[in-house]
Formats: C-alpha cells, sequence, structure tokens
C-alpha cells in the first residue's frame, strides 16, 4: 500500500463505469466528485439542555464532468443508464496504484450533454450510491 503524505494532483483521478460485467475507464474524464455523508437521529429527552445525537444512515453521490466521446463503450453506458439498475463504479482519485479506490454500487441518476458555439462538447452524469461506499486503500 503506498501512503501518501503530500497532496496529489488531481491529473492522476482515473473513473471507471461496469460495461458488460467489467469495470472500464470512462474516457475523457475532467473531474469527479463523490459526497458521502452521514445522517444524525436526536434522542434529546425532555427536561435535558443539550440536544443529543447518534449516527443514523449514510449516503454517498457522485458526479462526473467529462468531454462527451460518443464512440467510448463507458460513456455510451453511463447515457443509456438513467432508469436502470445499479452498475458498478470505480473511482481513483490518484490512479490506479497509489491512495484510495472508492467504489460501489451507482444508480445513474441524470446524464446530460452541453454543446456551445466556442467549447468542446462535455457531458454531466450524477447517480446515487446504494448501499456502503467501500474504500480501499491501494
Amino acid at each position: 500500500m503506498a501512503n501518501n503524505n503530500t497532496a496529489y494532483a488531481g491529473t492522476s483521478g482515473v473513473a471507471k463505469f461496469d460495461v458488460g460485467g467489467s469495470a472500464t475507464t470512462i474516457a475523457s474524464c475532467i473531474s469527479f466528485t463523490l459526497t458521502n455523508t452521514g445522517d444524525v437521529i436526536e434522542t434529546s429527552a425532555m427536561g435535558t439542555t443539550a440536544r443529543t445525537y447518534v449516527p443514523g444512515l449514510t449516503n454517498a453521490t457522485a458526479s462526473m464532468s467529462l468531454y462527451f466521446v460518443d464512440g467510448d463503450a463507458a460513456q455510451a453506458a453511463l447515457q443509456t443508464s438513467p432508469g436502470s439498475a445499479a452498475a458498478s463504479i470505480e473511482l481513483y482519485p490518484s490512479g490506479e496504484t497509489t491512495g484510495q479506490k472508492l467504489s460501489g454500487e451507482m444508480i445513474v441518476t441524470s446524464f446530460e450533454i452541453s454543446a456551445a458555439n466556442d467549447g468542446a462538447v462535455t457531458a454531466e452524469v450524477s447517480g446515487q450510491i446504494t448501499g456502503a461506499l467501500l474504500v480501499t486503500n491501494l
């Protein structure tokens, strides 16, 4: 396992999505964001002067910005996934050999393509992780 003692460059990141049962690198990924949150449940009783809480359920979402490549199998799978069953997602913030692998089963909730006269065609992908987010140290 390679540990990080300094900041990683975002240029090393890799995003993969399930294509036919195989984790496939998503072409032309510009950036990704993974948000992992945890609910809290209030347990304050009458007569107390301070609120108390216990941990609740966790929730993770993922989003990606891509340069749109219509010939890429992973982008095509993402594009046709809204409304479909969950599929595997793997995010490597610092590359596939260093740092962490963030993975889980994701339901794609949206795939949006944008084109402008003065820029590249891009795609924005959003998804909901179902079940636990897995964090693996590489």
